[in-house]
């Protein structure tokens, strides 16, 4: 039987909202995978989970499968069913577990997994499952280059119905058939990947621009000519009028008798009407052709060059990666105008370098910006809680690089917990107030929408403080590093070896 999803004039409102995200939205989508595309906050999440049967609409209908699974965006829980796929001996099982190298131990060891060998366990569990309807949340967050190839891989064989919110471009190109744009509070679906969708958005906007100038040209018109007619039969009126005459001059009240019966005066009070029934629909028409509002993107960043001669000195060492691993590194360097890029495959201790990096700076706590790879719900309520203590300078400085990232600054404040794009967003604008003298990111374009990682990138070219970033995101790394540490697998097993280098990034 053919997977089928519909949604019927579906309206969604969460509690502490004042509007709702979807009002009266109406898709379906058949087998294949569509590409869910939006801005932070617009509502991606909530559409897969009310397709997945895990929020309810406040009116209308969904109409889905029986077996409909959701792989979730965050990665901080194992899922229920991994236990039983990481031990299941099926062919199918088998193939996702070679395709995907999950071991069967990473069960019991769920937290000492790097977030990119959590992110494949969860998309392994979910095809494994074999759902009529997948819902997938950003698959390839957090995961190495060859990684999202085999995700990708091992996405393309599902024939089912699909839905994916993704900013991997090369993946949305590579296996959607079709793209929903949300754009809250309604959605658009055009046909093809993410590239060909997107060029028929912009047709369409240029378009919808073109006709509303005509559209306000003609009302303009109406409008002329409305208050021309107007103004003749205020003239008309005062013609006919019997004021000022008086009482004993019969022969001028007899001439504007004749006038009235003449009905001339009727007739230009009746076009008169008929022209305002012409304009108020020319206005209607206008207000009715919609164009998708584009927020002022660009953002800077507060950064100072510390006057310190260096940021970080730390000593030659290891560190243990768990099951036996561990990594290696020589003396580390940082100097205040240093951009360095932190790379290497899953599970070679990148976060756990970064994390020993942090307390060992040479710089005053309020003047680094660390920013982690995943911010946790706990994390990103108290983050809430301190947006919402900031004095209204502070608040309002906050707020207009939230909108200049893409994200509206009223629903965060009025939200109980953003999306992670939004928190990252958040977790940003409260480090710049500081006017920090490093910024360390570990994968900083995780959860962001495309536009806002262009916005980003362009910040951090011009940001005068040192950087050290982990990215999977090759480009972003080589507009913004000039020197690369190198994580590598050694010749002995179950150990990594960190490697300078000094060349910018190819």
């Amino acid at each position: 039987m053919r997977a089928f999803l519909k949604f019927q004039n579906v309206t969604f409102l969460y509690d502490s909202a004042a509007e709702p995200l979807f009002e009266t939205i109406s898709f379906q989508a058949g087998s294949g995978w569509m590409g869910v595309i939006g801005a932070n906050g617009t509502g991606k999440t909530t559409l897969l989970k009310l397709a997945a049967g895990l929020l309810t609409p406040v009116a209308g209908n969904i109409i889905k499968p029986a077996r409909t699974v959701y792989c979730a965006q965050r990665t901080d829980d194992r899922p229920d069913l991994f236990p039983e796929f990481a031990t299941a001996q099926t062919g199918h099982a088998n193939s996702l577990k070679g395709l995907l190298g999950i071991e069967e131990d990473w069960q019991d060891r769920w937290q000492t997994l790097s977030h990119g060998e959590r992110k494949k366990a969860q998309i392994a569990t979910a095809l494994w499952q074999q759902p009529d309807l997948l819902a997938v949340d950003e698959p390839t967050n957090h995961v190495d280059l060859y990684a999202r190839q085999l995700i990708a891989e091992a996405l393309r064989r599902y024939t089912q119905a699909g839905l994916i919110v993704s900013h991997d471009r090369m993946l949305l190109d590579g296996i959607c058939t079709q793209c929903l744009f949300v754009e809250s509070p309604r959605i658009v679906i055009r046909p093809g990947g993410i590239t060909q969708a997107s060029a028929e958005a912009e047709k369409e906007r240029s378009s919808v621009l073109k006709q509303k100038e005509i559209r306000k040209k003609a009302y303009k018109k109406l409008d002329r000519e409305f208050k021309r007619r107007k103004e003749k039969a205020g003239l008309s009126k005062k013609l006919v009028s019997k004021k000022g005459l008086a009482p004993k001059d019969h022969d001028a009240r007899e001439k504007r008798d004749r006038a009235i019966v003449s009905g001339k005066d009727a007739s230009d009070s009746r076009k008169q009407r008929q022209l305002r029934g012409r304009l108020d629909q020319a206005a209607h028409v206008y207000h009715d052709l919609h164009v998708q509002k584009e927020s002022p993107l660009g953002i800077w960043f507060e950064g100072s060059l510390s006057k310190r001669d260096c940021l970080l000195d730390l000593p030659a060492g290891h560190l243990s990666l768990g099951k036996d691993k561990r990594l290696e590194y020589s003396e580390l360097l940082i100097q205040p105008s240093d951009r360095i890029a932190l790379v290497g495959p899953n599970g070679s201790g990148k976060s756990t370098l970064m994390q020993k990096i942090v307390r060992s700076l040479r710089v005053d706590a309020e003047e680094i910006l660390y920013m982690p790879q995943e911010i946790d719900i706990s994390e990103s309520r108290k983050l809430i809680e301190r947006v919402r203590r900031l004095s209204s300078s502070q608040l309002g400085e906050l707020m207009a690089f939230i909108s200049h990232l893409g994200s509206r600054p009223d629903r965060l404040l009025t939200t109980e917990l953003p999306s992670p794009g939004e928190v990252r967003k958040l977790f940003l604008a409260l480090g710049i107030l500081h006017h920090p003298h490093i910024i360390l990111m570990d994968e900083p374009t995780n959860h962001m929408d495309l536009p806002s990682i262009e916005c980003l990138e362009k910040a951090l070219v011009d940001c005068p403080c040192g950087l050290l970033l982990v990215s999977h995101d090759m480009l972003f790394l080589r507009h913004l590093t000039n020197k690369m540490w190198e994580i590598q697998p050694d010749n002995t097993q179950n150990t990594y070896v960190l490697k300078e280098r000094l060349s910018r990034l190819q």
